[in-house]
């Protein structure tokens, strides 16, 4: 099955949010990805509700019920009990969790495993028996020791963390070590039975390589590169354009 793309909705939150305005709207946007044949659609909302606000997640949550049942809903945090609460109002299909500080810009690390284990472990029994897939954001350094941990925790899926991959845009000989590094991360992940996620600074451009190294790539949750080409192509044709990076026939 090719690689499924999730359309992260952060960038056009924070884009609406510069103003006490309802524009751009982040569910017509989000309507018009799905329209397009986006899988899902990913969100992370952080205690500032600097970019997805609370209000907008049962929004989000009624669109897929209603139009795209099809489609998955994918929120990403860090475990707090509200965050947790939060995921257990909303049901999304997928939950991501991250190891950030709420101050952070932007999710930049994966987990510490062997220091969070036994902690993550306590929390995925707790979404899993609630029905939601559980992925933890993990770093794409190659270690298989982090994947089996990873594996204990009983989440299905980790999510690969790409930056350092994205950041090589102007060096092909550098992206093509950490393209590598990815998918030794992949390849010990899918030998325990996990399914792998990626996601962060992935393009176009540098999609089609990740896919080539790591043909079982579930999904990739894509924001800020998307986004950045929905200002030039618009969000349909953009979705289609990423979903032919993934090696969808579109």
């Amino acid at each position: 099955m090719p690689t499924q793309l999730s359309v992260n909705l952060n960038a056009i939150a924070m884009l609406r949010n510069r103003r006490d305005l309802p524009w751009p709207n982040v569910a017509d946007l989000g309507r018009v990805a799905l329209e397009a044949g986006a899988s899902g659609l990913t969100v992370h909302p952080r205690p500032d509700q600097r970019h997805i606000r609370f209000s907008d997640l049962p929004v989000l949550r009624a669109l897929i019920d209603d139009l795209f049942p099809q489609a998955e809903f994918n929120i990403e945090g860090y475990p707090s009990e509200d965050f947790l609460s939060l995921c257990e109002e909303i049901e999304p299909e997928q939950v991501t969790l991250v190891p950030d500080d709420p101050s952070q810009a932007t999710s930049d690390h994966g987990w510490d495993l062997s220091l969070h284990q036994a902690e993550l472990a306590r929390v995925v029994a707790r979404l899993r028996a609630k029905g939601m897939r559980v992925s933890l954001f993990v770093d794409g350094d190659g270690r298989p020791e982090a994947m089996a941990l990873a594996k204990a925790t009983g989440a299905e899926r980790v999510e690969l963390y790409t930056g350092p991959y994205g950041g090589c845009f102007d060096d092909p000989q550098a992206a093509s070590r950490e393209v590598e590094r990815l998918g030794l991360t992949a390849d010990a992940a899918l030998a325990l039975g996990l399914g792998v996620n990626a996601g962060h600074d992935l393009t176009v451009a540098n999609l089609p390589a990740l896919v080539k190294r790591i043909p079982e790539l579930a999904e990739v949750s894509i924001g800020h590169g998307l986004t950045a080409d929905a200002l030039q192509y618009g969000m349909a044709e953009t979705v289609r354009r990423f979903r032919r990076a993934c090696g969808q026939v579109v």
